[in-house]
């Protein structure tokens, strides 16, 4: 049996992918210091005796005594939305340590092992885009010292230290880029589009939308970001690819808040805020490359995945 470290294990993609992997059979080591994730998420796989839990922050060296074949390193705040106590704005420090001296610790230990490792980086990296779609040649558009640069920069530095153990050590290590992602299991109060419009829209509270409301973001499903993510990890000949994993669905964030409004029947209304500091205005992947290496695209419609995230929060 196989073991695979996930990082950030008890998250939102992180919690699926622990599932995924436990039914196809991998032995899977979670790790996960609960700064922003949620302990309910993994409750039902403790008493799996293929998985186990260590509660510890990653920008501590780990010390695994077994083998470990796999690394994904999922774990980092994620959120924007500065209303949110588990930003990554509110957590500007934790954010950057867990990006670098994190993403060295768990290198190091994937170099220990002779593991191959996925490095989950972000559409963020692309900052606010000049092109779109962005293609993963695209080197970006980003505040360097802005509010958002702790989780736009770590990410850039988790980049470049996971290419620099490749290129020195010739670590088997690969990229991706995760786009806008959503689904069951988002938290409540993480600040994101879709979590955010759902959760106003079912207690019938005003929607609030930024600017215009005419920035895009492109949506993918959780369980397709899942199999695009194991497909990049599993695949032969991946070494050093840096691949974009997103929804080719792109939305305004405004038709985005009257799609959601309209499906749960809210009589919320729709108030605009003003734009946050360097908020991208177009958010699209080119998804060719996962097209081309992964065979793998978006299945999920947006509708049935909306219904399936409504009927979770519903369930709350």
């Amino acid at each position: 049996m196989q073991t695979v470290l996930v990082a950030g294990g008890a998250g939102f993609i992180g919690t699926h992918l622990c599932q995924s992997l436990l039914k196809d059979g991998y032995k899977v080591i979670c790790v996960d210091n609960f700064l922003t994730s949620d302990r309910k998420n993994i409750q039902n796989f403790l008493n799996n005796p293929n998985f186990v839990l260590i509660e510890q922050d990653v920008t501590k060296a780990l010390e695994i005594d077994e083998n470990v074949d796999f690394v994904f390193h999922l774990a980092s705040p994620a959120s924007p939305n500065k209303k949110s106590p588990k930003s990554y704005m509110n957590l500007p420090l934790e954010t950057l340590l867990v990006n670098s001296t994190g993403t060295k610790n768990l290198l190091d230990l994937a170099k220990e092992k002779n593991a191959k490792f996925l490095y989950a980086s972000t559409s963020e990296i692309y900052g606010d885009p000049a092109i779109s779609p962005q293609p993963e040649s695209y080197f970006g558009n980003v505040n360097p010292n802005g509010v958002r640069s702790v989780y736009d920069e770590g990410k850039r530095f988790g980049e470049a230290i996971t290419m620099a153990y490749f290129r020195k050590y010739g670590l088997n290590v690969r990229i991706t880029r995760i786009f806008n992602t959503y689904g069951p299991l988002m938290q409540v109060s993480d600040g994101r589009v879709v979590s955010d419009f759902i959760n106003q829209a079912l207690k019938n509270q005003p929607i609030t939308v930024f600017g215009k409301g005419t920035q895009t973001r492109s949506l993918c499903f959780i369980d397709d970001m899942i199999k695009g993510l194991m497909l990049a990890m599993f695949s032969q000949d991946l070494k050093s690819e840096v691949i974009n994993l997103g929804g080719l669905n792109e939305l305004s964030v405004i038709d985005i808040a009257n799609t959601i409004k309209k499906m749960i029947n809210s009589t919320s209304e729709i108030v605009f805020e003003d734009l946050p500091e360097d908020d991208p205005k177009v958010r699209k992947p080119d998804i060719s490359k996962a097209k081309k290496l992964l065979n793998w695209e978006p299945k999920v419609s947006l509708e049935e995945g909306l219904l399936e995230t409504i009927e979770y929060f519903k369930s709350l």
